[in-house]
């Protein structure tokens, strides 16, 4: 018997021995299996303590990094709610709201005032009631670029989403802003975005922008203003008081849906092309007070349809519109010089 107790526990210490592994630690310290709290959230808090304001903020963002709101922000009279003076910073708003209040005075939700900041991002959430613009990034230096990301900016007494050069605005919405509803400078795509019901412009950029994929109805004036040498592709500019798409110089204005435009009594049109050297072609303008009117000559206009507008065509002489299958000689007015659909030529424009 004591034998059999000698075998069972010199096997079990054999066994101990080969799985059980070293029981001496290791040298130095013993560390934490753990995940350190700036670890698990490495952003950094917007609150009174790290993001201290000042005379003219709520809260103030002075170095670069990733910050982001725990909660809703209020403003205060004389203040606006997130200054970012700074280069480098990004601000999730986390789904909260930054909210003005009444009597505020000429101030930002969201506000960059160091004029040389540069990679500025502000995204998800919303922005209201605020005394001037909702976000604004239109201070931000000429080099530099910036992102408004998922941000509804509504019910601000300026502009929805204001930007500077270079930037990219996506997947937004602009609505009841007593100024345009997005404002963006030269360089800016702007894309998947919509302008609800703004005093202003919809959409309203400087040169050199891209503008697709977005929708801009019932605003104050028009739906979509490009500067110089942008491109808006497949847009909806719907119920606009002015113009639904304004074309002013070297635009591409193609693939765009323009309704129920120029309603006022200063009247619109779906497009209208205001200078020279513009492209546009393949676009549907229906139902506005004029359907494509080209107030200026040297532009190539092809391949639209327009139907029930009250004027569907206001083409000045010089413009290249194969309405009449060349270059007009003269001016169109109306339906004149209108093509049969069954023309073969595949740049006719067609009224029906």
């Amino acid at each position: 018997m004591h034998f059999r107790l000698f075998v069972f526990a010199f096997v079990a210490s054999i066994a101990a021995t080969t799985y059980a592994g070293p029981i001496t630690p290791p040298p130095g310290p013993v560390a934490s299996t753990y995940k350190t709290l700036s670890e698990v959230e490495p952003r950094i808090a917007i609150n009174a303590i790290n993001t201290r304001g000042d005379a003219d903020s709520v809260y103030k963002i002075t170095q670069p990094g990733s910050y982001y709101l725990t909660g809703n922000v209020t403003g205060q009279i004389g203040k606006h709610g997130i200054e970012i003076a700074a280069s480098g910073v990004t601000v999730d708003l986390n789904g909260f709201e930054v909210v003005g209040v009444p009597s505020m005075g000429e101030f930002d939700g969201i506000s960059v005032t160091l004029s040389t900041a540069r990679s500025i991002e502000v995204r998800n959430g919303t922005v209201r009631g605020w005394g001037d613009e909702g976000v604004d990034l239109g201070s931000l230096g000429v080099d530099s670029v910036g992102i408004v990301r998922n941000i509804r900016a509504g019910e601000n007494f300026g502009n929805g989403i204001a930007v500077g050069r270079g930037c990219l605005i996506t997947g937004c919405v602009a609505f009841d802003n007593n100024g345009h509803g997005i404002v963006a400078g030269t360089a800016t795509t702007i894309s998947g975005c919509t302008a609800y019901s703004n005093t202003g412009d919809g959409i309203n950029t400087s040169t050199g922008c891209t503008i697709t994929d977005c929708s801009s109805t019932f605003n104050g004036g028009s739906g979509i203003v490009p500067g110089g040498g942008s491109s808006v592709y497949g847009c909806t500019a719907f119920a606009n008081v002015l113009n639904g798409i304004t074309a002013t110089f070297d635009c591409h204005i193609a693939n765009n849906n323009c309704d129920n435009n120029g309603a006022g009594s200063a009247g619109g049109a779906g497009i209208l092309i205001s200078g020279t050297d513009n492209r546009v072609e393949s676009n549907n303008c229906t139902d506005n007070a004029t359907g494509i009117e080209a107030g200026a000559s040297g532009n190539f206009i092809a391949r639209n349809t327009c139907a029930d507008n009250g004027t569907n065509w206001d083409i000045v002489s010089g413009n290249v519109c194969f309405v009449v299958l060349a270059t007009t000689s003269g001016a169109i007015n109306g339906n004149s010089g209108g093509t049969s659909p069954g023309s073969t030529n595949p740049n006719a424009n067609f009224t029906y």
